[in-house]
């Protein structure tokens, strides 16, 4: 059971890991995160594999045990994380998520260790596989996006990318910004992003996250000005905004937003070069061999994401910038290489050679099916009330999505997660068999809007 959360994120990988287990005999489902966890009662048991354990997972992790399902899980953002663990852990993890939690799966050494030194681990056992997000930045997998890369270069020819990170102050909605301003002259209230943060903490995040922000507002047209053979391309999260980019492209003719519902990977492959400031594509860049720049017009050790930035060449003044990309654009410089990369990626990241990451997982989700499942069947009883708890939380759901500002509202889940069409799921799916050299088929089935089963 593979539920979506982010589109542009998370579906071609998780898509891959299905055709991966598909050839070793599981059927998937995959779709909408909110569509699947509506339907948990309505299918057979199986390995429910969550993208995170943060609090307010408790819910859907306590339907899940309750029905009988396995439930096993990565952290879809521990490759890229806070600089603080504390604020990883009160933001990311809860004791009573991981507790329920029967599997880990680690990207690297790096995350497996934040996992074993939070303060509630219950020593739930931890797989060092990598992610399969990493599969697709492997360069047996590049053909996968280069039909997509060449359409980039042809619509925008020679450009520069810029991928936001703006979403805790320049969130879809407000309410979803570290701090939302309170009434009159009162305190600033939390909003989604700061739970889990201390005060002090959210209001100097916010801070820092302005400060760059309005940095990258003056960076573009800068960037505009100072190189006019070249197209800048603005990229923002998933969950921002974009109001405020299409300003600028409206007023900036060689400025485009591009705001579509894929990967990143190919405008990554496609870019001549990637600016960001903290962003997990600054990563994802250094794999693709796409040279970096960091513009870090605030440097800080307590807000900055490090690990991109660390493989980035790094930028604190505009003219840095101009500089660095300069010299960039006549292959002068390439990306950032050294020891300390290369030691960077291996601790962060396993399963970048030697078999895929996605196999590696398979092989332990194997090992839970041979030994007869590691959680009991459940009785009619907790079926039944599993069942009543799914009901009455998409109730819930359902009720919350009226309400203005919600991230359950359709459009934002519209906004976050497109969906595809059978055509196009069909087409990937076919793609990535190809490229795998797997013959046998998988049959697609529509279970619902945005929800599809996947079976060999």
């Amino acid at each position: 059971i593979l539920p979506v959360e982010n589109q542009v994120r998370e579906l071609d990988s998780k898509l891959f890991f299905a055709c991966v287990a598909a050839q070793r005999g599981f059927s998937s489902m995959i779709g909408s995160r909110g569509e699947v966890d509506f339907r948990l009662g309505q299918i057979p048991r199986g390995i429910y594999i969550a993208k995170s354990m943060t609090p307010r997972s408790k819910k859907v992790f306590r339907i899940l045990q309750l029905l009988g399902h396995e439930l096993v899980g990565w952290d879809e953002e521990a490759v890229n994380t806070f600089a603080l663990p504390e604020v990883y852990y009160s933001r990311r993890l809860s004791a009573r998520t991981l507790r329920a939690v029967q599997h880990l799966f680690a990207w690297g050494e790096a995350d497996a260790e934040l996992f074993r030194n939070y303060p509630d681990y219950p020593g739930t056992p931890i797989h060092i596989t990598g992610n399969p997000r990493g599969d697709l930045l492997r360069p047996e997998l590049r053909p996968f996006y280069a039909a997509k890369a060449d359409r980039c270069r042809r619509k925008h020819g020679d450009f520069v990318l810029i991928n936001t990170n703006f979403s805790h102050v320049n969130a879809y909605y407000p309410v979803l910004n570290l701090l939302v301003p309170g009434k009159g002259k009162g305190l600033a209230k939390f909003g989604r992003a700061a739970i889990g943060m201390s005060r002090e903490y959210a209001e100097g995040r916010a801070a820092h996250k302005h400060r760059v922000f309005a940095a990258f507002q003056k960076l573009v047209p800068f960037l505009h000005d100072a190189f006019p053979n070249l197209t800048v391309v603005i990229r923002p999260h998933p969950i921002e905004n974009p109001t405020v980019y299409h300003a600028l492209a409206e007023r900036y003719p060689r400025v485009h937003v591009e705001k579509d519902s894929d990967n990143p990977i190919p405008w990554l492959i496609a870019a001549r070069a990637l600016v960001h400031c903290s962003c997990t594509t600054g990563v994802e860049s250094w794999l693709t061999v796409t040279p970096t720049i960091a513009y870090r017009p605030d440097p800080s050790t307590r807000y900055e994401e490090p690990l991109p930035n660390a493989l980035s060449h790094s930028c604190f003044e505009l003219d840095q910038v101009a500089e660095t990309l300069d010299r960039i654009l006549n292959d002068k410089l390439g990306r950032l290489e050294g020891e300390t990369q290369h030691r960077l990626i291996a601790h962060h990241l396993e399963g970048l050679s030697g078999p895929l990451a996605s196999e590696r997982i398979v092989t332990v989700l194997e090992r839970i099916i041979d030994a007869g499942g590691d959680r009991p069947a459940p009785t009619r009883r907790e079926r039944l009330e599993g069942r009543a708890r799914g009901v009455r939380r998409r109730a819930w759901k359902f009720l919350k999505s009226q309400l203005k500002g919600s991230k359950n509202r359709p459009e934002f889940q519209r906004y976050r997660y497109p969906g595809l069409e059978p055509d196009d799921l069909a087409e990937r799916i076919a793609h990535f068999q190809q490229i795998l050299g797997h013959e046998q088929p998988i049959r697609v089935t529509r279970m619902a809007d945005h929800v599809y089963r996947l079976d060999p």
